[in-house]
């Protein structure tokens, strides 16, 4: 499958790209949103680009541009990337993408989907850390459970990984398929239209790629990389992702936090951001176009 940056539009439109600004794309993935972004740049405007899957590194040296300049880094990075392109408090505008991209999932050597068989390895730096296989053999049966009821928020958390444990002492899981097959047999009661592995492989996912810690750091360095006037752009394809990014931001807007009861005004409050849209969807007509667009939020601040 080819792939479709989600909800395009509404991300370029509400960074609101000035010709000679600077711009900033957390997660290249195969540069959808990147590519549109230069389109609206002129020289001395520039987009800084991140992304640590080295199948995007190769992706990005196609994308021949003046304006353009890529580091293959994860973007829990942004802030010294930034720095080190004396960037800091004068980007005009800085895009998250979250989670994993059409062609990680689309490929099975990957190890991301259980829609075919594939290593079970999920690393978006399949560089760097552990696979996703050798991460089961290591951990305990309880912080497994814990893993897949916090990252999956998947109600048969202690069955599945109970039966993941036992299902190891007697053969290795090695594939995305036999992990699947395991979970599919472990859970009693299915969602509908949800394949019943779906929770497990987002835990393990995130787990493997310490994906909730990584965009804590990102959105937090925002703060100090971002010019006055400066967009905020954070388009989240689950729950926890997005509660991330709506409490980061709410308590961005809302100021430091007094008690209640003190008589204080908003501006004393010392708000860095304010609202320029609390939640966009995407159109009926992208999610009929492209089905994984369907679970995807954006929301966006300014830097005041």
């Amino acid at each position: 499958m080819d792939h479709k940056p989600v909800m395009l539009t509404e991300a370029v439109q509400h960074l609101n790209v000035q010709p000679h600004g600077i711009y900033f794309d957390a997660t290249f993935g195969r540069g959808g949103h990147s590519q549109a972004i230069l389109a609206e740049l002129e020289l001395p405007g520039r987009l800084l680009a991140l992304d640590k899957d080295p199948a995007a590194a190769r992706a990005a040296t196609a994308l021949i541009h003046e304006n353009f300049c890529f580091v293959a880094s994860s973007y829990a990075d942004v802030a010294k990337v930034v720095q080190q392109n004396d960037c800091l408090g004068r980007v005009n505008g800085m895009l998250i993408d979250c989670g994993v991209s059409s062609p990680q999932l689309d490929d099975p050597e990957r190890g991301f989907s259980f829609q075919s068989e594939g290593p079970l390895d999920m690393r978006m730096d399949p560089t760097q850390g552990v696979t996703a296989a050798q991460w089961l053999v290591d951990v305990k049966e309880r912080d497994l459970a814990h893993v897949i009821k916090q990252y999956g928020e998947e109600r048969y958390a202690r069955r599945v990984a109970r039966a993941i444990k036992e299902a190891q002492n007697a053969q290795a899981i090695t594939t995305t398929t036999a992990l699947a097959d395991i979970v599919k047999r472990a859970i009693p009661k299915w969602e509908k239209h949800k394949h019943p592995a779906t929770r497990t492989f987002q835990a393990l996912r995130i787990a493997i790629n310490n994906e909730l810690v990584e965009l804590q750091q990102c959105l937090a360095a925002s703060v100090d990389c971002l010019a006055s006037g400066g967009r905020l752009v954070v388009i989240s394809f689950h729950s926890l992702e997005d509660k991330m990014v709506k409490n980061f931001m709410r308590d961005q807007v809302r100021g430091d936090d007094f008690p209640s009861e003190l008589p204080l005004t908003a501006d004393q409050l010392q708000p860095t951001f304010r609202w320029v849209a609390k939640r966009v969807d995407p159109t009926p007509a992208e999610i009929q176009d492209n089905p994984r667009a369907r679970s995807a939020v954006l929301r966006v601040v300014e830097k005041l």
